[in-house]
C-alpha cells in the first residue's frame, strides 16, 4: 500500500510539472508535445488503480487536455490529448465528473459551425470518446442528451465510413443508456440514419440497420413508418450480412417493440420475406424469430385462442413436405391478411423484377399461413394471379402457380371454381387456365369429384378450347387436362368424352403440332385410368359422339372451319374406329359412306365415280373448297381403312387420278396432305402399270409440294416420290424417263438444303431409292453441286450409299 501511495505521489508530481508547462501562455508546439508525451509515459507506465488515475487527473489537467483537443493547432498534440482522455475515462472511477468539460469540446470539434476536426482519425477518436462516455456514465448523460443528439446527427453523415460506423454504435449506446429520456428526441436521428442506410460499404449498412433497430425500440415507436420502406429495400441487398441484420431488427421489433401490435401488418411481411432468402442461415434466423413471435402471441392472447388450442384439428389434405406453422403464427397472418394483401398484390405487378419475385414468394408464404381464411380474399387474389401468371419472369409465374395450388388445398371448390369459371365466361386468357390447373393440382381428389362434370363441360366449350390458336394457350389447356387426369384418376371416366374433345382440338390446331406426342401421351393416361388398352380404345369408346360433335355444323363448313381439322385428327389417329363410325353415323355428309361402304360394298365403285369424283372437280368459292376437302378426306378414309381392294383401286384410278393430282394444289393444307397420301397409295398399288405421261404428270405435281408451306405436306410428298422411284424401277418406260429422272435428281439435291431436318432426311431417303435407277448420273449431279451445299454431309452419305450398292451388286 505504501509503495502504491509512493507511486501515486510520484506520478502526480511528474504530471503536475508537465501541467505547469502546458499552462504557460508562451508554451510552443514542441514543448506541448514533449509535455503530453511525458504525461502519457507516466500514466501508461506501471498500472495504476482507478482511484489513483482519478486523483492524478484532477480537474485542472482534465481541462487542459480538453483545451488541447479543442484548439491545439498541432494534430499530434490533439491526438495525444485525446488518447489520455480516453485512458482516464476508461480507468477513472468517477467518469461523470468529466461530462461538463468534455461534451462542449466534442460538440465544438464535431458539429459545425463552431469548428470541425479536419483529421478523419481524430474525428473517429472523438466519436469513440463519446461512445465511451455513454457506456461509462449511462443515465448521467441525460442532461447532455441534446448535445449528444446534435453530435450524432452530424457524425452519422461523416465522409469517413468508420466515423459513421462508430456513430451508429454511439446511437445504440445512447438509446440503451437513457431510454426514459431518449424517446423524446429519438426521431431526430431517423433522418441521418436513413440517409446512411444505403452507404456503399456494407459494414456501414449493417451498423445503420442495427442502430435503427435500437433507436426505434428504445425511442419513439412512431418512427417505424419512416424507416420501413428503407428497411424493405435492404432485403434486396446483395450482401447476406445486411439481410441478416434487417431480419434480426424486424424480429426484435415484433418481439419487444412497445407498439408492436399496431405494426404487425407492416412488420410481418418483412420477416416472412426472409423465409426465401438464398442463404440458409438467414432463412433459419427468420423461422426462429417467427416461431418465438407466434408462441409469445399465443401466450398474450391465450383466452381468445382457448377453443382453437383445445379443439383444433389438422387439415386432412396438406402440401407434401411442408411443415405446418404454429397456431400463433397462423392467427397472426390471418388477422392481418386484409391489411397486407392489397399492397402485396400491387407489388406483384411492380415494374421492378426483383420486387415481383419477392412479392410472389411472400404470397405463397402468407397463403400457407392463412389456410381457409383465404376464402374471403379470393376475388383480389384471382385478379392478381391472372395478371402475374403472364409475367415474363419465370420465377414469378412459378411462385404464383404454387400459391394458386394452395387455393385448391384450403378453399372449397364451390367458391374457387365458381369464381374461376366465371372468368371463362368473358374472354379466357392462358393465365386463367394456368390458375385453374394449379387449383386442380392442389385439390384433393374426393373434393373435386362432384365438380368434374362442370369442369369437363366448361373446358370442352368451343369458346374455351377453340378460343385461340396461340401455342401458349394450347399448352396451358393441355396442362389442365393432364392435371385433371393426375388428380382425379378413375373419376375422369365421367368426363372422358369432354376431355377427348379438348385433346382432339389441341391436336387439330396447326401451330400446336409439336404438342402431338404430349397429347397422345395424355390420351394414353386417360385410357390407363379407365383401364383401357390404349388411346385407340378411347377413340373406339367415343367415336360416335366425336363424329356427331365434329359434324354438327357440316352444312356450313368452309375451308377455314376448325371442324375439318378436327375431322382430320379423328380420321388419321383413331384407326379402325373411324371406319366403324362411318357405318353408324346419321349425318347427311356421311350418308353415301353408310350405304356405299358398309351396307352395299358392291356399290363402292359407283359411289366413288358418281359421288366422290364429281365433288373433287374445282369450283370457285369457299363452300366448294370445303366440299372438295370433305371428298378427299372421305376417299382417304376409304383407302386408309383398306376398304378398297387393289382390284377396286385399279378400276377407279383412271377417273380419280387427275382430280387427286389437281387437289395437291388446293389452298387447304388438309386437302393437299390427303391428296399426297392418296397418290402415294395409288403408286404402291398400281404405279408399275403407269404409262410415261402418267409418270411424268405425277412426279411434276408431287415435286411442287416439296416447296409447300406445310412441313407435313413436304414430308408426305417426299414419301410419295420414294414410291414413284420404286414403281419406275420395274417399269418398261424407265429408259424413256431418263431425262426426267435427271431433272428430278437435280431438284431433289436442292431440297437437301431445306431448313427442316425432317425434310432433309426424307429427301435423302428419296435419293437413296432413286439412286438405283441411274447411279452414275446421280453421282455426276452430286459432284456438280456438292460445293454449293450448306450440308455436304448428306451428299457424302448419298455417295457412300451408291458405292455400297455398287459393291453389293
Amino acid at each position: 500500500a505504501s509503495m502504491a501511495a509512493a507511486r501515486a505521489a510520484e506520478v502526480a508530481q511528474a504530471v503536475s510539472r508537465q501541467l505547469s508547462c502546458l499552462q504557460q501562455p508562451d508554451c510552443g508546439r514542441a514543448a506541448r508535445l514533449r509535455a503530453l508525451e511525458a504525461i502519457r509515459a507516466e500514466v501508461l507506465g506501471p498500472p495504476l488503480s482507478d482511484a489513483v488515475v482519478q486523483e492524478v487527473f484532477g480537474e485542472q489537467l482534465l481541462r487542459q487536455l480538453a483545451r488541447c483537443v479543442a484548439g491545439d493547432a498541432a494534430e499530434r498534440c490533439r491526438e495525444l490529448a485525446l488518447q489520455l482522455l480516453c485512458h482516464v475515462l476508461s480507468h477513472g472511477d468517477r467518469p461523470g465528473e468529466a461530462l461538463p468539460v468534455l461534451l462542449p469540446v466534442l460538440a465544438q470539434r464535431l458539429c459545425p459551425p463552431q469548428g470541425f476536426e479536419p483529421s478523419e482519425e481524430l474525428r473517429l477518436g472523438l466519436v469513440q470518446l463519446l461512445s465511451l462516455l455513454l457506456l461509462r456514465c449511462g443515465p448521467s448523460m441525460a442532461p447532455y442528451l441534446s448535445d449528444v443528439i446534435r453530435i450524432l446527427q452530424t457524425t452519422l453523415l461523416d465522409n469517413y465510413a468508420e466515423v459513421r460506423r462508430e456513430s451508429c454504435r454511439s446511437a445504440m449506446a445512447c438509446a440503451q443508456a437513457m431510454p426514459e429520456h431518449f424517446h423524446m428526441q429519438s426521431e431526430s436521428l431517423i433522418k441521418p440514419l436513413m440517409q446512411t442506410i444505403s452507404h456503399q460499404h456494407y459494414r456501414v449498412r449493417v451498423d445503420v440497420i442495427q442502430a435503427t433497430g435500437a433507436v426505434i425500440q428504445f425511442g419513439n415507436g412512431k418512427s417505424v413508418d419512416d424507416v420501413l420502406s428503407h428497411l424493405a429495400q435492404r432485403f434486396f441487398d446483395e450482401i447476406p450480412k445486411v439481410r441478416h441484420a434487417v431480419t434480426t431488427v424486424i424480429g426484435e421489433w415484433l418481439l419487444h417493440l412497445r407498439d408492436r401490435y399496431s405494426y404487425f401488418h407492416k412488420l410481418i411481411p418483412l420477416l416472412l420475406g426472409s423465409f426465401t432468402d438464398e442463404i440458409p442461415e438467414n432463412t433459419k434466423l427468420a423461422w426462429t424469430y417467427w416461431e418465438k413471435i407466434g408462441l409469445q402471441w399465443e401466450k398474450e392472447n391465450e383466452d381468445d385462442l382457448k377453443d382453437k388450442m383445445d379443439f383444433s384439428v389438422s387439415p386432412s389434405h396438406y402440401p407434401k413436405g411442408v411443415t405446418r406453422p404454429g397456431l400463433g403464427c397462423r392467427e397472426l397472418v390471418s388477422r392481418n391478411l386484409s391489411k397486407i394483401l392489397p399492397g402485396l398484390c400491387h407489388d406483384i405487378t411492380d415494374w421492378v423484377e426483383s420486387t415481383r419475385i419477392k412479392a410472389s414468394q411472400l404470397l405463397y408464404t402468407l397463403l400457407l399461413h392463412a389456410e381457409d381464411h383465404i376464402t374471403q380474399h379470393m376475388e383480389l387474389l384471382l385478379r392478381t394471379l391472372y395478371r402475374a401468371c403472364l409475367d415474363e419472369e419465370s420465377n414469378v409465374v412459378k411462385n404464383c402457380v404454387k400459391a394458386a395450388e394452395l387455393i385448391g388445398t384450403f378453399v372449397s371448390p364451390k367458391v374457387s371454381l365458381r369464381l374461376i369459371t366465371s372468368a371463362f365466361e368473358k374472354t379466357p386468357k392462358p393465365s386463367c387456365i394456368m390458375v385453374l390447373t394449379a387449383v386442380i393440382r392442389g385439390s384433393p381428389k374426393e373434393i373435386l369429384q362432384p365438380h368434374l362434370t362442370d369442369l369437363g363441360n366448361m373446358l370442352s366449350q368451343d369458346g374455351v378450347c377453340q378460343r385461340s390458336e396461340e401455342v401458349f394457350y394450347m399448352e396451358q389447356l393441355l396442362c389442365c387436362v393432364q392435371a385433371l387426369i393426375e388428380v382425379c384418376q378413375e373419376d375422369c371416366k365421367e368426363i372422358s368424352l369432354q376431355l377427348m374433345k379438348v385433346l382432339v382440338t389441341i391436336m387439330a390446331i396447326p401451330c400446336s403440332q409439336h404438342l402431338k406426342e404430349k397429347v397422345e401421351e395424355t390420351m394414353s393416361s386417360l385410357a390407363e385410368v379407365q383401364q383401357l388398352d390404349s388411346f385407340l380404345s378411347l377413340y373406339q369408346q367415343h367415336i360416335i359422339q366425336l363424329m356427331e360433335w365434329v359434324s354438327v355444323s357440316c352444312d356450313s363448313w368452309t375451308c377455314y372451319s376448325p371442324e375439318i381439322l378436327q375431322l382430320d385428327v379423328i380420321a388419321t389417329h383413331s384407326g379402325t374406329a373411324f371406319y366403324i363410325s362411318l357405318s353408324l353415323s346419321h349425318e347427311p355428309l356421311f350418308c353415301f359412306l353408310i350405304f356405299g361402304f358398309r351396307l352395299f360394298p358392291s356399290y363402292l365403285e359407283i359411289v366413288i365415280k358418281d359421288i366422290l369424283a364429281p365433288n373433287l372437280q374445282w369450283h370457285a368459292g369457299r363452300t366448294a373448297a370445303a366440299i372438295r376437302t370433305t371428298a378427299v378426306s372421305c376417299l382417304w378414309a376409304l383407302i386408309h381403312c383398306e376398304m378398297l381392294s387393289p382390284e377396286e383401286v385399279l378400276k377407279v384410278k383412271d377417273g380419280l387420278m387427275p382430280q387427286i393430282i389437281a387437289a395437291m394444289d388446293e389452298d387447304s393444307k388438309i386437302t393437299r396432305l390427303m391428296a399426297c397420301r392418296i397418290v402415294d397409295v395409288l403408286l404402291k398399288v398400281c404405279g408399275r402399270q403407269f404409262e410415261e405421261d402418267k409418270f411424268t404428270n405425277t412426279y411434276t405435281e408431287v415435286l411442287k409440294r416439296l416447296d409447300d408451306a406445310s412441313s407435313d405436306v413436304r414430308v408426305a410428298a417426299a414419301h410419295t416420290l420414294t414410291n414413284w422411284f420404286k414403281c419406275l424401277k420395274d417399269s418398261d418406260v424407265k429408259s424413256a424417263m431418263e431425262g426426267h429422272i435427271e431433272f428430278l435428281y437435280q431438284e431433289l439435291l436442292i431440297h437437301l438444303d431445306d431448313p427442316d431436318q425432317n425434310i432433309q432426311n426424307a429427301v435423302l431417303e428419296v435419293l437413296k431409292e432413286g439412286s438405283s435407277l441411274y447411279p452414275e448420273l446421280l453421282v455426276k449431279e452430286i459432284e456438280a453441286v456438292a460445293h454449293k451445299h450448306q450440308t455436304p454431309v448428306y451428299c457424302n452419305q448419298l455417295l457412300h450409299h451408291i458405292q455400297l450398292a455398287k459393291e453389293s451388286a
